[in-house]
């Protein structure tokens, strides 16, 4: 896939059995993989908003996208440009802390302000949420001294500025 890059697209659904099979269904019936996907309720009851983070071209997302608002339960589809939106990522992350390692992890967890959620003889368990550079930075730091298990959440996005989702202009298609 020559051109392709990361998009973060935020998809407001009704809250409805096989809505979330259906969105996936529709990237993995083109070949592609999501690299991250949240759900979750909104502040609307009966509406949940997805947040999808995919790997594509463009042109084949714009695609996606028109069969997204062909879906029944799909109520609004919003792409996030770059820097437009505030993203956030959960991460949990156990790691070997013996000896000065412990210091060590500690201080970094000072440093990138996130916290210290377990604490066991051999072990530290750290808590942080932020942007995916944030996070991948404390992800490589953390390697060195050994991580026994990671788990992350999916990426969730809302868009910079004062108007939410319903009131935002879809992104318009392309020419050609």
């Amino acid at each position: 896939m020559n051109g392709a890059s990361l998009h973060t697209i935020s998809v407001l659904v009704e809250d409805r059995p096989g809505v979330l099979t259906r969105v996936a269904g529709l990237f993995a019936a083109r070949g592609y993989n999501i690299d991250s996907l949240a759900v979750g309720p909104t502040e609307a009851e009966g509406i949940s908003r997805m947040t999808i983070v995919v790997n594509v071209d463009e042109s084949p997302l714009e695609q996606v996208t028109k069969q997204l608002n062909k879906l029944i339960n799909v109520i609004k589809i919003l792409e996030h440009e770059a820097g437009t939106a505030v993203e956030r990522e959960l991460m949990l992350v156990k790691v070997r802390a013996e000896g000065d390692a412990r210091a060590r992890i500690m201080e970094l967890a000072d440093v990138f302000r996130v916290g210290i959620v377990d604490v066991t003889a051999s072990t530290l368990t750290v808590e942080a949420s932020g942007g995916p550079e944030k996070l991948e930075a404390l992800r490589e730091l953390l390697g060195e001294f050994g991580i026994v298990e990671l788990s992350r959440t999916g990426r969730i996005a809302l868009a910079r500025g004062e108007r939410g989702i319903r009131e935002r202009a879809l992104k318009p298609a392309k020419a050609g």
